[in-house]
């Protein structure tokens, strides 16, 4: 008869849970499942506040200036606004009869790309359909009658989009109206309810230092991709491509999400241009330039314009995005990397928070010069026995 198996001490184990750091952990995963969880199914209301709030620190410098000479918040709040309404109307209005155009040529427009890329797709098609062809021979799967379901017709999803999207907007102008006219308000609320005067005044350092920081990158960003609008239609007008305001434009709005956008602003500008030139190697020029500018862009406009502490580790920048687009579709990718960058320069001026800043950030010089003395040191201490086998070897040899 066998020995009993022992039984497992837990004491340690419901010591170490009921321990308050384990406690601690447990509520902050919680309250992170809870928060992300209400950032979904009540996104219709925390999309238009948080685009609000963003707009809101880009233009409260602005309305605070005003206020430096004389003009009341409320009246420099709708200066700004009305400034800020008639630029996007404005560009609107131009972009809209081409854009008209496209839509209405559109059914004749994409079978001819679609003819021009079947010469290009054809070898990939005549290797699918053998492959087809090979099962159905061996005894595969019979195939199947496809059912197709008709939905709601494309003028009633866009009477549908454009009615969302109005309002949403409406709702965003009158948020982000209401936060530039109060000014200050909600600051001083906030740093009222501190207990210690160094408190408050660090809290009031903080707050102008990250909305100065915050501000500073938005207008950045914004320049950076109307810059490259503007490259983008100078060269679509010398390529000989139909309405290029409409492109540079495409390609401002689209620079807001990164990798995202340009593959969406390469495909689009690839179809159009098959629909406007006879041959293929012509057309594929369109996109080539278009990559060549995104790349100067990316990779060496930005980081000589943008200082190494407001730019972002790219591995966070595509995290971000998958979250926020999950979230709250291609609103939260517009969103992403500004909240992203938010959040950094938040961290960074928070003492506490500030390895998370450094860990949203790219590499820093001393971290590269770092890593290359680390490589090199690898490298020496590798060469290093096999030089030490040689010298030992000679004396033998001599010896002999």
């Amino acid at each position: 008869m066998s020995a009993e198996t022992p039984r497992p001490d837990l004491t340690e184990t419901v010591r170490e849970a009921e321990s308050a750091q384990s406690q601690s952990v447990s509520l902050i995963v919680i309250a992170t499942i809870l928060v992300f969880g209400a950032l979904y199914f009540a996104r219709e209301f925390f999309i238009p506040v948080a685009l609000a709030a963003l707009l809101s620190l880009a233009l409260s410098p602005i309305v605070r200036v005003l206020a430096r000479w004389h003009i009341p918040y409320p009246a420099g709040a709708a200066l700004v606004l009305a400034l800020v309404i008639g630029a996007a109307g404005g560009g609107g209005y131009m972009i809209a009869g081409p854009v008209r155009a496209w839509v209405a040529a559109a059914p004749i427009a994409l079978p001819k790309a679609a003819r021009k890329l079947r010469a290009v797709v054809r070898p990939v098609e005549q290797v699918s359909r053998a492959a087809t062809q090979v099962e159905q021979a061996t005894g595969g799967a019979a195939p199947t009658r496809d059912v197709v379901v008709q939905g709601p017709s494309l003028s009633s999803r866009l009477a549908g989009t454009s009615a969302v999207v109005l309002g949403g907007m409406l709702e965003v102008f009158l948020l982000l109206y209401a936060l530039l006219a109060v000014g200050d308000l909600f600051l001083q609320k906030l740093v009222g309810m501190l207990p210690r005067r160094g408190d408050r005044e660090k809290a009031v350092s903080i707050a102008r230092a990250t909305e100065s920081s915050i501000s500073g990158y938005l207008g950045l960003t914004a320049l950076i991709n109307i810059s490259e609008g503007a490259v983008v239609a100078a060269a679509m007008a010398m390529l000989g491509m139909p309405t290029p305001i409409v492109w540079g434009t495409l390609v401002a709005l689209a620079e807001f999400v990164p990798y995202v956008g340009m593959l969406a602003m390469l495909a689009v500008l690839t179809i159009a241009a098959l629909t406007t030139f006879d041959t293929v190697p012509h057309a594929l020029v369109v996109p080539a330039v278009y990559l060549a500018i995104n790349f100067v862009q990316g990779y060496i406009v930005t980081p000589l314009v943008m200082s190494r502490r407001l730019t972002l580790n790219p591995v966070a920048i595509f995290i971000s995005l998958a979250l926020w687009w999950w979230l709250w579709g291609i609103a939260g990718a517009l969103l992403a990397v500004p909240l992203l960058a938010t959040f950094k320069i938040l961290c960074d001026h928070v003492e506490s928070l500030a390895s998370i800043g450094a860990f949203l950030g790219e590499r820093e010089e001393s971290e590269r010069r770092r890593s290359v003395r680390m490589k090199l040191s690898g490298l020496t201490a590798r060469r290093r026995p096999s030089g030490a086998a040689a010298a030992g070897a000679k004396p033998a040899a001599g010896k002999d």
